[in-house]
């Protein structure tokens, strides 16, 4: 592939390493040849890089594919998925999980990111639903603007809230950035 393929959320190889691409850039000047800048993300160590190259370089693509699993339990410094075909466990280190292991739940599906064979990444839905087991109660004269609060969640995670939310209350969080969206 050449350079001017690696859009965002391609996912290329350099030096036996795979990279996400998060941001892209095609840059044209008026005299000499358009570059390409990128920021990718190695997937190995979640190092994120800037990088430049010529628009007419080559590039060599990332033998990666995504595969359903389904998180089981946390074991030791490791986390447990199971392949909902096969019904193979699959052990995969806290730190390729990273913050991911913040929203998963127990018998939540979630796409695991293979590089040659080998687990790379876990990548939760875009947005979950989860209880709120504590949070402190709201009052009535914070409702001019948007006011959040501290509430944790049913898997232990903790978020900021608008202050009309409730223990018992379900809301839907982005798990991306882990920012309140609605209540559920």
């Amino acid at each position: 592939m050449l350079a001017t393929d690696l859009k965002t959320g391609t996912i290329f190889k350099e030096n036996g390493q795979p990279f996400l691409v998060i941001k892209y850039e095609h840059i044209k000047s008026a005299r000499g040849g358009a570059n390409v800048k990128v920021r990718a993300r190695n997937l190995l160590t979640e190092q994120v890089l800037e990088k430049s190259y010529l628009a007419s370089a080559k590039m060599e693509s990332a033998d990666v594919f995504r595969k359903n699993a389904q998180y089981l339990y946390k074991e030791n410094e490791s986390y447990v998925f199971m392949d909902p075909d096969t019904y193979e466990q699959i052990y995969i280190s806290a730190d390729l999980v990273g913050e991911t292991s913040q929203f998963l739940k127990e018998g939540e599906n979630v796409q695991v990111m293979y590089f040659e064979s080998r687990p790379v990444s876990v990548e939760t839905p875009i947005t979950m639903v989860f209880e709120v087991t504590y949070t402190e109660p709201g009052f009535k004269g914070n409702t001019v603007s948007n006011v959040y609060k501290d509430a944790i969640l049913d898997n232990g995670a903790s978020v900021k809230v608008p202050t009309f939310i409730k223990i018992g209350d379900k809301v839907k969080i982005d798990t991306r950035s882990g920012t309140y969206v609605s209540k559920a």
